[in-house]
């Protein structure tokens, strides 16, 4: 495969993928949709968020705090221990990961192994994971 070819590739890659998790972020908002404002309200409840809380994460699909466990373990934290440990601290920093609007830059520093390094100029949940690490 030619390096034009494979950048094509890539490209329509990246195309195919937004498109996936763009229908994903629909079809969560149109099952949330569906369900009655009890029902809704009860899920909020149980999960610790408010309703309209519970319906901008579900728009924000359900891969939007990917990154969290990724820069957690970058930082030498086990995130299935964090939500064991301290459930509301897991799901406090979910909340801020999922309205973060660094997601490319910590994507790209993630890949490249400078996350640990760099988080703090940008990640909205720096302040929380320097206590954290702190607290260690």
């Amino acid at each position: 495969m030619t390096d034009q070819n494979r950048d094509h590739h890539t490209v329509f890659d990246t195309i195919a993928n937004w498109i996936k998790d763009y229908r994903e972020a629909i079809g969560q908002r149109t099952e949330l949709a569906n369900l009655t404002p009890e029902v809704v309200a009860s899920i909020a409840r149980d999960i610790g968020v408010s309703s309209e809380e519970l319906s901008f994460f579900a728009a924000k699909g359900q891969h939007a705090a990917d990154e969290l466990p990724k820069l957690l373990r970058a930082l030498g934290v086990d995130p299935r221990e964090l939500t064991s440990v301290d459930p509301a601290k897991m799901r406090e920093l979910q909340r801020i990961c999922l309205t973060c609007g660094h997601k490319g830059q910590c994507r790209h520093d993630l890949a490249s192994g400078k996350a640990a390094g760099h988080y703090q100029e940008y990640c909205p949940n720096a302040v929380s994971l320097d206590a954290l690490l702190n607290s260690k």
